[in-house]
């Protein structure tokens, strides 16, 4: 039956519709190999029912199933695409290892090409208004409050806060802090939010 493999593949990827799966680089192949046969059969049929009519019937049912190979393959690296570059909002430019393994070549250069195109939009964005760039990865979801209070898990040292105030941040101190100030440290491990 045509299109089997790539139906397996879409139902792959859809088991775990919030993680990315290990890149299926077997199944494609297998797929593309069925396209070009695919292919080639109806082109030794498209030339033979220029004598022989009947034959068009079945050039057309090969050529549906060669265009929902194609659609199909190109939704399946479409969710992927769109998978990889929530990573690289929620990790940041560089991926965990186990993260990196479930890449292919080709995937991670377009993460990595991602990457740095979105760190260069980062950093031209505030430019006219003299900031040197706005982190829109900082913060994903919208604060519940402009101040949050926060455990120092480390010794840190100083953080000098947008109003010039300097703040000495030692292990198990708390403090009030700015929302915006907190989030990079927060996702670094050094200060925990209290509920």
């Amino acid at each position: 039956m045509f299109a089997e493999k790539v139906i397996e593949l879409l139902k792959e990827a859809e088991r775990n519709p919030a993680t990315i799966d290990p890149f299926n680089d077997d199944k494609i192949r297998q797929i593309l190999e069925e396209m070009q046969s695919l292919f080639k059969m109806n082109m030794n049929d498209a030339n033979a029912t220029m004598e022989n009519k009947t034959l068009w019937t079945t050039v057309q049912v090969r050529h549906s199933a060669l265009e929902r190979n194609k659609r199909c393959l190109l939704a399946y690296l479409y969710n992927r695409m769109n998978k990889i570059k929530t990573l690289r909002w929620e990790f940041g430019s560089v991926l965990p290892p186990d993260v990196r393994e479930l890449l292919s070549d080709d995937e991670y250069l377009w993460f990595s090409k991602y990457s740095s195109n979105l760190a260069s939009y980062m950093r031209s964005l505030g430019q006219d208004i003299g900031y040197n760039g706005i982190d829109l990865t900082e913060n994903l979801k919208p604060p519940k409050s402009l101040y949050i209070e926060v455990l120092c898990m480390a010794d840190y040292g100083k953080l000098e806060l947008e109003d010039g105030d300097v703040i000495l941040l030692k292990r198990n101190s708390r403090h009030f802090l700015p929302t915006s100030e907190c989030q990079t440290l927060i996702r670094q491990g050094i200060l925990k939010q209290i509920t």
